[in-house]
């Protein structure tokens, strides 16, 4: 049995499976954007969110909490956290006053850019571990594998 640079186990010769070989690189690499966001004020929730926001104006709390893969009720902590830093605001939509609309302050733009730039910079160390051949077709696949609906990966 040998064993992958990552750990992942194979008896038979082939590749490891995809969780074995991404799990561990998914760990190391929050460890590695650890610091990056504590420098930034960051949470990992926090900067999920501020992801997750994207550039759209607004969106509803359960909205981003389903796009993000967050449980609603453990998001409000994150968004009352990112309002207190001025990073967010969030108010009532005038259509339905039981629905909060979210959207980015121009801080949290300011913050979400910079903790972002510090992480690919890591990254792009990382990556320059791939033949310069390699490193685009890696992130082609890797995202596009990322946007396959949950449900088509686990069904």
């Amino acid at each position: 049995m040998s064993t992958s640079i990552l750990g992942g186990m194979r008896n038979d010769g082939g590749r490891p499976d995809l969780a074995a070989m991404m799990v561990p690189l998914g760990r190391a690499l929050m460890a590695a954007e650890r610091p990056v966001l504590d420098a930034h004020g960051l949470t990992m929730w926090g900067y999920t969110v501020l992801l997750g926001l994207g550039d759209e104006p607004v969106r509803t709390q359960g909205a981003l909490a389903q796009a993000i893969g967050a449980d609603k009720t453990r998001i409000i902590g994150v968004l009352d956290d990112l309002q207190e830093s001025g990073l967010i605001e969030r108010r009532p939509d005038p259509g339905d006053r039981r629905v909060h609309l979210v959207s980015l302050t121009g801080a949290g733009r300011r913050v979400r850019a910079a903790a972002q730039a510090a992480i690919q910079e890591r990254e792009d160390r990382l990556l320059a571990r791939l033949p310069a051949a390699d490193r685009a077709p890696f992130l082609r696949a890797l995202q596009a594998l990322a946007a396959l609906p949950r449900d088509e990966i686990v069904g």
